[in-house]
């Protein structure tokens, strides 16, 4: 009788390297994100720490399913998984103020 044992040992592969963490703290005010562009590599996790300089304001990227809003004078923090590359649109979807609509960025997300 033979007894066959098959041990499978994991390769250094890409899937095991560690995610890269990217933050960014981004100002938003009166009519404009600063910085207007975050970059990123393709799965990094990306950290924000948005401030509101003024009136309340929100972040969001539609192809992300993201959507949040800080208020007066204010911070929130929030993380997301670059996972799609491209680039996409950061608006303000606010409407208490007709211009909060010209609050534009980007988000690039470059493939590995």
């Amino acid at each position: 009788m033979v007894l066959l044992i098959v041990c499978s040992a994991a390769t250094g592969g890409a899937q095991d390297a560690p995610q890269a963490q990217r933050s960014f703290t981004v100002t938003a005010r009166k009519y404009a994100f600063a910085p207007v562009r975050l970059e990123v590599a393709q799965d990094d996790l990306v950290k924000v720490t948005m401030t509101s300089a003024d009136i309340a304001h929100s972040f969001t990227i539609d192809a992300y399913r993201i959507d949040r809003r800080v208020g007066p004078k204010q911070t929130v923090t929030f993380e997301l998984r670059a996972t799609q590359p491209g680039t996409f649109k950061i608006y303000c979807k606010l409407t208490q103020d007709a211009r909060c609509k010209e609050m534009l960025g980007e988000l690039v997300v470059n493939r590995k």
